[in-house]
């Protein structure tokens, strides 16, 4: 009898140990196979945001981290993804304002939760938000535009990249704050808003400056003002907000990195850790610049932080503007 139990505390101690074990070979292994990383539709910045932080993941760990494109929705069909994958370090996602600061307020029956069902891990970097217009529309500057706008009362349209994305909130606040009476027109992604403004399917567009600055360079579209307090190092020709006459208007689109609820946390700060030293490199910050983006890493903390708080301001905006999504 004694034996059998002396043998029933060392086969218990074995089956403590052996997870144990395997658990801590994972942790050490990590990455072992492909990351995929999921984000929204080609040529956004959450789009550009995901093919860095996977370039350089891949660089860093020698394992393939592959981004994976779900467009529509202003990036929250990936994100819905996202929120059901393995909490196991394999799956990240790119998520901005639209899907993980807005999206509640605009969406009744979202399939997330934007603060319970993801782990933030890093801010990744901020974008101006620049107001663009096609050629043919008789403005060269933000005060005749809104002019422009306030006297073809429902004939001025502004594309965004959806719902609830940046560029959707910045018209709003826009609206609210200059008076002027634009029409929204959701597109799938940023790419097709842009295409559809060049296009001259709508008459303007609140993109990020990462967006936008190809098509300024090239003439397709003219960049009137960048909605911020300051101007942007990027466009250092585009005027700020508080430049032509109107402080309030302050807009941030930010892209960061999440992983799926319950991810553990040595995971989280790995991953926190190599993207940081990635983005904390003065080669890296001049080639993000040039296309139009700042990088801004942060706490796992930080980030959640903030998140939290731009949830706060644009369910104001939202309520304020009154709209309701289709």
């Amino acid at each position: 009898m004694k034996f059998l139990l002396r043998y029933g505390r060392l086969l218990g101690l074995l089956c403590g140990f052996v997870p144990a074990l395997v658990w801590a070979q994972a942790k050490d292994n990590y990455p072992n196979r492909p990351i995929r990383i999921i984000t929204g539709s080609p040529g956004s910045t959450s789009d550009l945001s995901a093919r860095f932080v996977a370039q350089k993941l891949t660089e860093r760990w020698g394992q393939q981290a592959v981004v994976d494109n779900r467009p529509g929705a202003g990036g929250i069909i990936g994100v819905e993804i996202g929120a059901r994958a393995a909490p196991d370090g394999y799956t990240l996602i790119v998520g901005h304002v639209g899907t993980h600061a807005s999206a509640q307020v605009l969406h009744k029956n979202l399939g997330y939760d934007p603060i319970k069902d993801f782990e933030p891990i890093s801010n990744l970097v901020n974008v101006a938000v620049v107001l663009v217009v096609h050629p043919s529309v008789p403005a060269a500057n933000l005060k005749e535009f809104i002019a422009y706008s306030q006297n073809s009362a429902g004939k001025v349209n502004f594309g965004s990249p959806g719902a609830g994305t940046s560029g959707h909130l910045t018209g709003e606040l826009f609206n609210l704050v200059t008076k002027a009476r634009m029409t929204h027109i959701p597109y799938k992604g940023a790419g097709f808003a842009m295409t559809a403004n060049v296009a001259g399917e709508v008459q303007a567009s609140f993109l990020s400056t990462a967006t936008a600055q190809p098509q300024v360079k090239a003439g397709r579209l003219r960049a009137l003002v960048v909605v911020r307090k300051t101007r942007f190092a990027g466009t250092p020709d585009v005027p700020s907000s508080v430049e032509a006459g109107y402080p309030e208007l302050d807009s941030n689109a930010w892209f960061g990195l999440f992983a799926p609820a319950r991810t553990p946390k040595h995971l989280i700060a790995r991953v926190n850790k190599e993207v940081a030293d990635a983005l904390n490199t003065q080669q890296v910050k001049d080639v993000l610049l040039s296309q139009g983006a700042e990088v801004a890493p942060t706490s796992p903390e930080e980030f959640g932080a903030y998140v939290k708080s731009e949830a706060v301001k644009w369910a104001r905006v939202v309520k304020e503007s009154g709209y309701k999504t289709q």
